[in-house]
């Protein structure tokens, strides 16, 4: 390679020519690559080639690491120094799930621990809840404020949770969307460039990643999902983000609900303390647990737990849920009267299941997109939520159902609705006789290494 690279780049199509090859790919092309996606100079026909090539080829570890700082640094990149904060940035990414409400606990829970969490997160798609939608059920609650606005919120309370602007990672914006429509959605390389190239541009010092297994899960296969939390922790690691990926289970709704408020009403009990050992806890828990020790604000996992059970019991993280919801323009008395200000549906009714039984699994995407039916999610990015939506008191794996204790209780906007949603849940559940235990719920943990 010529020292003075930037005037002799690689056309694009000899840089998708070596990728199609086999061939391992200059680093710095792959930069000035990324550079001229961002800004428009390479067309959607070659970044469909491109991504098509990566797909079949697969990509070594250095050239997702090249991948994921160029994608990251083809936009604004968050600077955190000028505001002086007296602690770490943290930040976690889920795969998405169904009932999974880990960030709007998490989020503050840490930040009471002394962390700083600029967590930017996503609107739901297919299956999946996003959390955006459920913070959208606040009346007020303003997810793009300026960024200054933004930096002000994460300097006062400690969390501040928004949307993804148009200046972060812009490059992945038209990445993904070529992704989506060539068939090239599910590549390693090209998730973990995507994931991290949005996260890292939020200038974090620390990173946990929660990469979900089982029936409700964004990749297909148990070896995928690990493959997937070994890729982030090592790549995010070694593009100088310290990064600690759990594995996490999926196969059943994390929490007892799926929804959009039906999910703030869970996260306020959560935070108020009122349900310590529940699957959400554990799972709320463990990434707390690493966040804190991530970003060096304890040294161990035993000082770690003892920090977050004051945090919680004394009420912190449930203030710091309170402010951050007033400082985006949600009302103030939120977490003392949400019953006043959260939508209700039309209709709400239990859904009993035909003959009494033991849960022995569950069909999570299915009840996912069974609260999308009703209204709650979206099949298409421009598609409006029904906040008031969903379903409620979902049984667990090993519940005992009958005429007495129902699969879960429905929140629909007509009758028909509610309906046609008791009879997917219904065949979305597997009943039997025997006792059944639910799949471990942390099942692995991977550091990341430089």
């Amino acid at each position: 390679m010529v020292a003075n690279a930037s005037h002799h780049a690689l056309l694009p199509q000899e840089l998708i020519r070596l990728k199609r090859d086999g061939e391992p790919l200059p680093l710095e092309e792959i930069e000035a690559f990324v550079q001229g996606i961002a800004d428009d100079r390479i067309s959607d026909a070659q970044i469909g080639a491109f991504t098509m090539a990566v797909f079949l080829n697969g990509m070594s570890r250095e050239e997702v690491v090249a991948l994921t700082t160029a994608t990251r640094d083809s936009g604004h990149v968050m600077q955190w120094d000028s505001l002086n904060l007296p602690g770490p940035i943290v930040d976690k990414h889920s795969t998405g799930g169904v009932g999974d409400l880990v960030s709007l606990v998490l989020g503050p829970w840490v930040a009471a621990c002394g962390a700083f969490v600029p967590m930017i997160s996503g609107r739901g798609l297919g299956h999946t809840g996003g959390t955006l939608d459920k913070l959208e059920s606040i009346p007020g609650y303003n997810p793009y404020p300026a960024p200054e606005r933004f930096s002000k919120v994460v300097k006062s309370t400690g969390v501040a949770i928004i949307g993804q602007t148009g200046n972060l990672a812009p490059a992945d914006k038209r990445i993904y969307g070529v992704r989506d429509v060539t068939a090239t959605v599910e590549s390693i390389p090209l998730i973990t460039a995507s994931i991290l190239g949005k996260k890292l541009a939020s200038g974090l010092d620390a990173l946990v990643m929660d990469v979900k297994v089982g029936s409700g899960a964004f990749m297909p296969t148990p070896e995928k999902s690990r493959e997937l939390a070994k890729s982030i922790a090592n790549v995010a690691t070694q593009a100088g983000t310290p990064t600690t990926a759990l594995l996490t289970d999926m196969s059943q709704p994390l929490a007892p609900c799926a929804g959009n408020a039906v999910e703030i009403v869970e996260t306020l009990a959560l935070l108020r303390g009122e349900r310590p050992d529940s699957r959400v806890m554990q799972v709320t828990r463990e990434l707390a647990v690493e966040m804190l020790m991530a970003g060096k604000l304890v040294a161990s996992r035993e000082e770690a737990l003892a920090k977050l059970e004051k945090a919680l019991t004394s009420g912190a993280a449930a203030d710091v849920f309170a402010r951050m919801v007033h400082e985006l323009g949600g009302p103030a008395d939120f977490m003392e009267r949400s019953e006043h200000y959260l939508a209700t549906a039309p209709v709400i009714q239990a859904v009993y299941p035909e003959q009494s039984g033991i849960v022995q699994c569950i069909d999570t995407r299915a009840v996912g997109m069974s609260v999308v039916e009703l209204g709650g999610g979206r099949l298409r990015n421009d598609a409006s939520v029904d906040h008031s939506v969903g379903f409620s008191e979902i049984a667990e794996v090993g519940d005992r159902v009958d005429n007495q204790r129902p699969l879960a209780i429905v929140h629909a906007r007509s009758e028909d609705a509610a309906a046609r949603a008791a009879a997917q849940l219904r065949d979305a559940v597997t009943l039997g006789d025997a006792p059944a235990t639910a799949d471990t719920l942390l099942q692995d943990t991977f550091r990341g290494e430089a």
